[in-house]
C-alpha cells in the first residue's frame, strides 16, 4: 500500500509563484511514474505534468512553460514547481502514483494511488 501526501497549497496573487511537494510511503517510489492533476469546482479532473523513474516529463499545454514537475528518490518526493501562475490555475492539486507503468501518462485511469489533494487559489 503506498500513502501520497501533499503540500504546499496555499493562496497566491497572478503572477506568484508556488511549490507543492508529494511524499509517499514505500521503498518503491523510485520506480513508478507520478503525476500531478488538479480539479476546479464543478469541473472534471484534469491532467497537469508526469514524471517517469527516469525522469521523463509531459506537461499539459495549458501548464508548458510555466510549471515544472521534479522527483527527488531519495526523498520519496515529487514536486511542482508553479510560475506566472493564472487565476484559472486555482483548483485542488492531488499527485498520484502509477504503478504498473513507466510511460508518462496524462490518463488519471492509468494512476493507482492518490494523495488527498491541496488547495491552490490564485486571486485576480
Amino acid at each position: 500500500q503506498v500513502q501520497l501526501v501533499e503540500s504546499g497549497g496555499g493562496l497566491v496573487q497572478t503572477g506568484g509563484s508556488l511549490r507543492l511537494s508529494c511524499a509517499a510511503s514505500g521503498r518503491t517510489f523510485s520506480r513508478h511514474t507520478m503525476g500531478w492533476f488538479r480539479q476546479a469546482p464543478g469541473k472534471e479532473r484534469e491532467f497537469v505534468a508526469s514524471i517517469s523513474r527516469i525522469g521523463s516529463t509531459n506537461y499539459a499545454d495549458s501548464v508548458k512553460g510555466r510549471f515544472t514537475i521534479s522527483r527527488d528518490n531519495a526523498k520519496n518526493t515529487v514536486y511542482l514547481q508553479m510560475n506566472s501562475l493564472k487565476p484559472e490555475d486555482t483548483a485542488v492539486y492531488y499527485c498520484a502514483l502509477d504503478y504498473y507503468s513507466d510511460y508518462v501518462s496524462g490518463n488519471p485511469h492509468d494512476y493507482d494511488y492518490w494523495g488527498q489533494g491541496t488547495q491552490v487559489t490564485v486571486s485576480s
